[in-house]
């Protein structure tokens, strides 16, 4: 670890003499970065984000940046990535940063830092010396070292196991977003009946609930949702089927 840190200190002095256009962290700052001040064991066992389609960032995906004299290309798409290598990690010097996504960087989340994905884009890293696994949102750049092909933050190193060394050795794949699903509890003639519907699921279920009108048979449809993810899904018809209701249909959006 602490040549590790030295490595950072020499890199953010550099950064300070560097010619850098990158959208993302400052490196102009030349104090060491490190773990917080006190230990948070409970990020090991930190649910992975859910996968979930959301835009690009439009601060976070020039079509080039140039950092360190260097030029970097933003990948079109993360399809099909795939990526085995040297995975580092970046903590406190960097935390409330804004990233190059323009979000606060927090190294209690479960995000990372990548030269050319898309932002933002959800890789599955696994820690190949222990088999560990987490899910990372990508929403920063970097890291700037031709020998490492990935940044984490602070939690994500303490999911893989790592926190306590500079560096693993990783394998990085890019995965889709988990699919939504809606839930149709019912069809009715009448508004008020499929309001009083509405009204009832959503407090059953703590889900949003609605009406709509889907085609010219003037039906009115009570819906839930969506909800991510064929399991969560499930789950909600099971609670609604317990609570002597219809079984609802499955929808995908």
């Amino acid at each position: 670890m602490r040549w590790h840190m030295l490595l950072v200190l020499l890199v953010s002095l550099g950064g300070c003499q560097s010619d850098s256009s990158a959208p993302g962290r400052s490196t102009g700052r030349a104090h060491v970065d490190g773990p917080p001040s006190q230990s948070r064991p409970d990020l090991a066992h930190l649910p992975d984000p859910v996968p979930r389609k959301e835009p690009k960032s439009a601060r976070g995906n020039p079509p080039t940046y140039t950092v360190f004299g260097k030029t970097y290309r933003v990948m079109d798409s993360s399809a099909g990535y795939y990526a085995t290598g040297v995975a580092s990690w970046y903590g406190k010097k960097f935390h409330g940063r804004l990233t190059s996504s323009g979000e606060p960087y927090d190294m209690f989340k479960l995000t990372a830092a990548h030269r050319s994905l898309p932002i933002p884009t959800y890789l599955k890293v696994t820690n190949l010396q222990n088999g560990r696994a987490t899910v990372v949102r990508v929403n920063d750049r970097g890291p700037f070292h031709s020998d490492r092909i990935i940044d984490l933050s602070y939690a994500a190193a303490v999911k893989l196991g790592f926190e306590n060394g500079g560096t693993a050795r990783v394998r990085v794949e890019s995965i889709e977003e988990a699919p939504r699903f809606f839930l149709q509890a019912g069809a009715f003639r009448e508004v008020a009946a499929a309001d009083a519907m509405r009204d009832a699921l959503a407090s059953l279920t703590g889900e949003p609930a609605y009406v709509v009108q889907v085609s010219a048979d003037r039906l009115y449809r009570v819906r839930l949702g969506p909800v991510t993810g064929r399991p969560e899904a499930l789950r909600l018809q099971a609670i609604i089927v317990a609570a002597n209701y219809s079984e609802p249909l499955i929808l995908e959006q």
